[in-house]
């Protein structure tokens, strides 16, 4: 809680900061404004395939600028999902759902300052997510400096297949706040922080927890609180190999579950021809246990659970990603065809398959093949 509350007066600090730098921008007049982000239309598949879940769906994006003072958008996401997934097999029948997710967003440019709104609203058959957003990002030192803030609300109503109505709900409140510094033409670091509050009920009313060998239900807290930190670099290797980047990044998560984690990726960006862009990255995650979790408890407690993603595990992924730019087009639009790939793999410490009484493992695959015109 000290770490939200710090947090809380970093978000307080720096909105002064905001309100103070606009105003100066207001009394001085900013050499440089920000600008509103690029007329979009943008069509995805993706497939994501692993440890016997399947999800694949269609995903659609339109933005558009009015009068160049507000730039509206909207997102369509579907996930068609098969689930039979190592919780599912060891405790019920396999399944299919349908998952859809709409997001709309709002930005608008005052001087140096971009203020954006967002709203956003998925639907299962047994579960309806819901979120109103606010950020705000402003420009200091000549568009050097990017401070960011920002805040979501969101609300969850949790179903149960064969139960009338929704049986319990959940609320969240995240708070974000971010620096970026361009230190040098060809170097880009970036800072960022959250802190996210979670009350109501955080658990599945489809997972079963062991206690003496016995399937009981799990029985979360009510009520979670979690931080995080990401550091990031992006630096223009062009005078080493011409047309690359590398980037490097690293977060660290941790809440009062006792659940802490660490996640660090490095990227290789290259121009291999005309048109071509090819990036390839490597991520590793490594987590340990919530206080509560056990693979089968040894005494009965207030709060159990054998949720694996609460678990002591390590992944990994290898991604692959290439973009063709259209060529010959008149100035200002712009034709992309991506395709993008990703290998990930997850081992778990203390989460044991009931089926082979081994300690699980599996793979997955993600393909991404995506459309984009800017206009």
């Amino acid at each position: 809680m000290a770490a939200i509350e710090m947090l809380r007066r970093l978000f307080t600090a720096l909105r002064g900061l905001l309100k103070a730098a606009l105003g100066g921008a207001v009394a001085t007049g900013a050499a440089q404004a920000a600008t509103l982000p690029e007329n979009k239309a943008e069509a995805m598949y993706h497939v994501y395939d692993g440890g016997g879940v399947k999800a694949t769906g269609p995903a659609l994006l339109v933005r558009k600028s009015i009068a160049d003072r507000v730039s509206l958008s909207a997102q369509y996401y579907v996930d068609a999902v098969s689930n039979a997934s190592i919780d599912v097999v060891t405790t019920a029948s396999p399944f299919k759902e349908k998952r859809t997710a709409w997001d709309f967003s709002a930005d608008t440019v005052v001087r140096d300052s971009t203020v954006s709104l967002s709203l956003s609203r998925s639907t299962e058959p047994d579960y309806i997510a819901e979120g109103v957003g606010v950020d705000v990002s402003h420009e200091v030192f000549g568009g050097m400096t990017t401070i960011s803030l920002g805040t979501t609300r969101s609300r969850d109503l949790v179903g149960k297949k064969g139960e009338q109505g929704w049986i319990d709900q959940a609320s969240h409140w995240q708070y974000r706040a971010g620096i970026t510094q361009i230190l040098t033409p060809r170097w880009l670091v970036s800072v960022n922080a959250e802190a996210v509050s979670d009350s109501g009920y955080l658990g599945s009313p489809y997972r079963a927890a062991r206690v003496f060998g016995a399937a009981v239900p799990e029985r979360n807290p009510r009520t979670r609180s979690s931080r995080a930190v990401k550091l990031r670099s992006l630096y223009d290797t062009g005078e080493l190999v011409a047309g690359s980047s590398l980037r490097a990044e690293y977060r660290r998560f941790w809440d009062n579950w006792d659940i802490s984690a660490s996640t660090t990726e490095v990227g290789w960006a290259q121009h291999v021809a005309r048109g071509w862009l090819v990036d390839a990255s490597f991520r590793w995650y490594s987590q340990g246990k919530a206080l509560f979790y056990s693979d089968n408890a040894q005494r009965e407690t207030v709060y159990v659970s054998r949720n694996r993603q609460l678990s002591t595990f390590k992944s990994t992924a290898l991604g692959l990603r290439a973009s063709y730019t259209w060529p010959g087009l008149p100035p200002g639009y712009d034709v992309k065809f991506i395709g993008a790939y990703e290998r990930k793999s997850f081992k778990f410490a203390d989460f044991t398959d009931l089926r082979s009484g081994q300690p699980y493992a599996y793979s997955a695959n993600v393909l991404q093949l995506t459309v984009q015109a800017t206009f």
